[in-house]
């Protein structure tokens, strides 16, 4: 394997996807402001590595604030004259798994037979699930998906609060970007197949928005 800085060329170079989880992960009081302070800093370098080394790769970031870090390395990439926005995303995916899984208890449905899209944004209320479009469909009333909503929008919060600082989400973190990357992959090799990501599709007058996107053979296809 690659450690460190000096490994960087040697690991990404041929690189065809980079999942990036660098950064320090939230703690117990720590507000996205205080994530963006440090780990702005750390993905402008990488970005500026990224770009360098692999600047074909299709790069999927999990680092949070992903909502400020996607944007940052789109800045890092137009500078260094390699900017594709089909290949450059945010992984959303722990938003989505939260999603099934709260909407399979509350319907009781087996969580790997249901799905549900999430769009908007990566971080409190910006992480709107839309139960209305959840396959097998189960109408809930309101009070029931509002709740299922603040479950969604704040279950980062409750599992940092629950390890009192002793870690974060990062086993279903993991699992889900585990099972994007795989999604990217198959696209990559021609196997067409969707999935909700944060990416450069303008909404109204935002630039990045989460949206449920098409992989294929460069990334994200519409």
């Amino acid at each position: 394997g690659y450690a460190g800085p000096t490994e960087l060329e040697a690991a990404l170079t041929g690189s065809k996807v980079i999942v990036c989880t660098a950064g320090i992960a939230q703690k117990p009081g720590m507000s996205r402001d205080d994530l963006f302070n440090v780990n702005a800093g750390i993905m402008r370098g990488l970005a500026t590595a990224f770009a360098k080394y692999a600047p074909k790769a299709v790069v999927c970031i999990l680092s949070n604030p992903e909502t400020a870090l996607v944007p940052i390395t789109a800045e890092v990439y137009k500078k260094a004259g390699v900017y594709d926005p089909r290949k450059l995303v945010g992984i959303t995916a722990l938003d989505v798994t939260r999603a099934r899984t709260f909407y399979a208890e509350a319907t009781g449905m087996d969580v790997e037979e249901v799905d549900v899209p999430v769009v908007g944004g990566h971080g409190g209320c910006a992480i709107l699930p839309l139960f209305s479009k959840a396959t097998p469909y189960v109408k809930l009333d309101d009070e029931t998906i509002e709740k299922l909503d603040d479950h969604v929008q704040n279950a980062v919060t409750e599992v940092v609060d629950a390890l009192a600082g002793a870690g974060s989400a990062s086993l279903s973190m993991a699992y889900s970007a585990a099972q994007f990357a795989g999604i990217v992959i198959r696209g990559l090799k021609g196997e067409s197949h969707t999935a909700c990501a944060y990416v450069n599709e303008p909404y109204e007058d935002v630039q990045f928005f989460a949206h449920i996107c098409t992989f294929g053979p460069e990334g994200v296809e519409k």
